[in-house]
């Protein structure tokens, strides 16, 4: 006789495998070639790289960042990344802030990689992805990725091509993680959480993106037999009872397993279900406090869907309450009400780990010891660091753009050279930072006092406009005054500048 939990049937293992796969297939096998191979010149890219508006409701959910902001922050965040090990053990509370307010667009490849541990990883193991790359791989599981790369995303720039640069580094990482973790294998969803990470970084950085998120974030979702996923989706019924009973008793009442609606959620990470703004913000607070944040996401999807008796007279059934899960309204998900919606889920890591103990043990006394023993999951980039701490010089950045050096002659004297140095000692930003990256028709306003500089400088002023301060290539903050003449001196840039305009790695 079955053995019941919480009034529902265990679900067989043996079937989560081809369920969990089996949806994934089937839509993303929708415009992979027929579609794809209809793309003309004329179709119109939207910011994040997808084409024609294939991301549903992008658009509409997007925030955007007034430009000022948004240079504020770069600023921010380059300053953390510089002192990376100092910023994650003094002052994490301000790197979650930071996180949650989002992350720039230019910086989020390189901040991923930071909060995952994957660039400590990738020190440590030099030269441990080039060997698995040049590897011919097991064939068993090449054959099965080959067929899966078109599904990743087809309407999205880099992988539209068949054969084009963003499948093969997606078979490169696939491949090579079959190759650093065979008794894993590979893993379908795992296809989807690697392409997001190839859109914002190179193929070596993805993998141990990935390796990460893998052992760390999310141990055991991608092992055979999916039994970890199972756990999780017991932990996150037991935790809607606190957030929205009237959910809770309704998918009780008609003996809906967690396992039928949260799957593609969870061991996607939500990549395949939110409009990509709210996908970013959501990869945002998960990689810097861990899997929390999967779980708060769905609890307020959830209760957004089931958490009103309004909802509930619309699903009367098993069927139709399936059908309304599958198709979360667009408002739920836009970017600005999930995060707030996130925000006040009051889970925590403490919340997780307790109720996972308390559904292990159940899981044992009804099924017995589980098959796959996956290691301890990490909450969040600060557990992770301190976990295995890496070196200073791991975590130190490579600059991809080297500028000349050159030397300004004094531009300020007297009085305005003691006010600069009062304004340095402060040591705190400004309330109005200069855009770094003026637009091309962008004409800059002229100063209130323009200093006269002296006749031997005019003509290297003249043949030089564009060595002016740089607040990224200094290393500290701007001021409003100019500073004096050894404090301008340009050295070679250490960091990486690029194109707001969308998603890249430098």
């Amino acid at each position: 006789m079955d053995n019941t939990e919480n009034g529902r049937r265990p679900v067989d293992t043996r079937s989560i495998r081809t369920l969990s796969s089996s949806r994934i297939d089937d839509e993303s096998s929708l415009g992979s070639d027929s579609e794809i191979n209809g793309f003309t010149s004329d179709k119109q890219t939207d910011k994040y790289g997808f084409i024609g508006g294939a991301q549903q409701y992008t658009e509409e959910s997007a925030q955007d960042v007034p430009t000022a902001v948004l240079r504020q922050r770069e600023v921010k965040w380059l300053d953390m990344l510089n002192h990376w090990d100092k910023w994650m053990i003094k002052r994490f509370n301000k790197v979650r802030l930071r996180c949650q307010k989002g992350i720039p667009p230019s910086l989020r490849g390189r901040a991923w990689l930071y909060l995952s541990g994957g660039k400590g990883k990738k020190e440590q193991n030099q030269g441990k992805f080039q060997e698995l790359d040049s590897q011919p791989g097991d064939p068993k599981w090449s054959d099965v990725i080959e067929k899966d790369l078109h599904r990743q995303f087809p309407f999205h720039e880099m992988f539209v091509s068949r054969g084009g640069h963003g499948q093969k580094d997606l078979f490169r990482v696939l491949k090579a993680y079959t190759l650093y973790k065979p008794e894993e294998g590979y893993c379908q969803a795992q296809a989807p959480i690697a392409a997001v990470l190839l859109m914002h970084m190179p193929a070596e950085d993805a993998f141990w993106g990935l390796v990460q998120i893998c052992e760390k974030y999310l141990p055991g979702y991608y092992s055979p037999g999916l039994e970890a996923i199972q756990l999780d989706g017991e932990i996150l019924f037991a935790l809607l009872r606190r957030v929205s009973p009237l959910a809770f008793r309704h998918l009780e009442k008609h003996k809906i397993d967690p396992i039928l609606y949260m799957t593609e959620w969870f061991m996607c990470a939500f990549s395949r279900t939110l409009p990509w703004a709210s996908v970013l913000r959501v990869w945002d607070m998960f990689l810097c406090d861990g899997v929390k944040i999967i779980f708060r996401v769905g609890l307020v999807l959830l209760k957004c869907m089931l958490g009103s008796r309004e909802k509930l007279k619309a699903c009367q059934g098993q069927y139709e309450t399936m059908e309304l899960l599958r198709a979360v309204e667009p408002r739920y998900m836009q970017e600005g009400f999930l995060v707030r919606e996130i925000l006040e889920v009051q889970i925590t890591a403490r919340d997780v780990e307790r109720e996972h103990h308390t559904q292990l043990k159940r899981w044992k006394k009804n099924r017995g010891e589980l098959n796959f023993k996956s290691p301890q999951r990490m909450h969040g980039a600060r557990i992770i660091m301190l976990a295995d701490p890496p070196r200073r010089q791991d975590l130190q950045q490579y600059p991809t753009i080297l500028l000349e050096e050159a030397e300004l002659g004094p531009l300020l004297k007297g009085k305005e050279q003691k006010s600069k140095k009062k304004t340095l000692k402060k040591s705190q930003l400004p309330e109005e930072i200069p855009n770094p990256y003026p637009l091309p028709n962008a004409t800059p306003p002229p100063p209130a006092f323009p200093p006269a500089p002296p006749p031997v400088l005019t003509k290297a002023l003249e043949a030089a406009p564009q060595t002016q301060a740089d607040p990224l290539q200094q290393g500290h903050a701007p001021s409003a005054d100019l500073p004096s003449a050894k404090e301008i001196t340009l050295q070679q840039s250490t960091h990486s500048l690029s194109s707001t305009d969308q998603d890249t790695y430098l």
